[in-house]
């Protein structure tokens, strides 16, 4: 048992590739509970495939891919908001039309690439943590400070402007900046996960570590803490069960995250499915 914990630690790419998921799995969770409380895991997935094109365009030109995945993120979101305010189209159908052309758009740019290099980017699509470089564990731990730290800081306005819009702007606070200041947490944290699970399981990470916490717990920083530790032993042991058993480390991290989610909508104290039932009976 001893050998089997210790031995993936001897390796660099592994320390390297734990500490990144640990990371992850501590933003995506603490992000990912807004979107829980605002019913808005249609944005997080609108994002996260936006952000393909700007990926593509950045190893193009051969700039930062984190730069050209945070730019298009934030650029889909304004071209979402555009949609929304200037016709009769509603948010959610206007987050479906944008994801679904940027995302088209970043797999024919990806396509072209392909065939004239000749190398594979289906990384950007599924992740490959155990490639990640010193540098690229350095770009997530900046973005998880810096998200982290601005949680903290606004954790009062973000919380009055997620459970009560109108009341925040009846208090004063600039709901609109607070609206696009969260999207630009979405976007940073989408950035920080590309390497770990990828463009189409970046979802998964942000919803389902505070879809468990949100059937165990009622109040907003406990969700986010709870969410946290369930992102980090969903990917620590994600990581260990590639390593051992060969795996795709991003999907096994998002199925250990979705067997946890599955345990709490069985098991959960006051939200379990077996559990109310079990209480119904006696």
């Amino acid at each position: 048992m001893y050998d089997l914990l210790i031995e993936p630690l001897q390796a660099e790419f592994m320390q390297r590739s734990l500490l990144t998921a640990v990371l992850v799995g501590i933003v995506c969770a603490t992000v990912g509970c807004y979107l829980m409380v605002q019913r808005l895991a249609l944005l997080g997935d609108a994002i996260s495939h936006s952000v393909l094109p700007g990926l593509v365009i950045a190893y193009i030109i051969g700039i930062d891919i984190f730069l050209g995945a945070f730019i298009a993120g934030v650029f889909s979101t304004i071209v979402i908001a555009w949609i929304h305010t200037q016709s009769q189209i509603k948010e959610d159908a206007a987050m479906g039309i944008v994801f679904s052309a940027f995302f088209a758009l970043g797999i024919t740019l990806m396509t072209v690439v392909q065939k004239e290099n000749k190398i594979d980017l289906n990384h950007f699509l599924f992740g490959n943590i155990l490639s990640v470089t010193q540098s690229e564990v350095i770009n997530t731990l900046v973005i998880t400070l810096i998200v982290l730290v601005v949680i903290v800081l606004l954790f009062k306005e973000l919380m009055l402007y997620t459970f009560d819009p109108v009341g925040a702007q009846a208090a004063g606070l600039p709901t609109n900046l607070l609206n696009f200041g969260l999207m630009v947490l979405i976007a940073l944290t989408i950035v920080a996960s590309l390497k770990s699970v990828g463009v189409i399981l970046v979802l998964a990470m942000l919803i389902t570590p505070g879809a468990t916490a949100y059937l165990l717990v009622y109040r907003l920083h406990m969700m986010m803490i709870v969410g946290a530790a369930f992102g980090v032993i969903s990917s620590i042991t994600g990581m260990y069960l590639s390593f051992h058993f060969n795996l795709p480390s991003g999907p096994a991290i998002v199925l250990v995250a979705f067997s946890f989610f599955l345990l709490a909508f069985l098991f959960s104290p006051t939200q379990g499915l077996l559990t109310q039932s079990l209480a119904k009976t006696e």
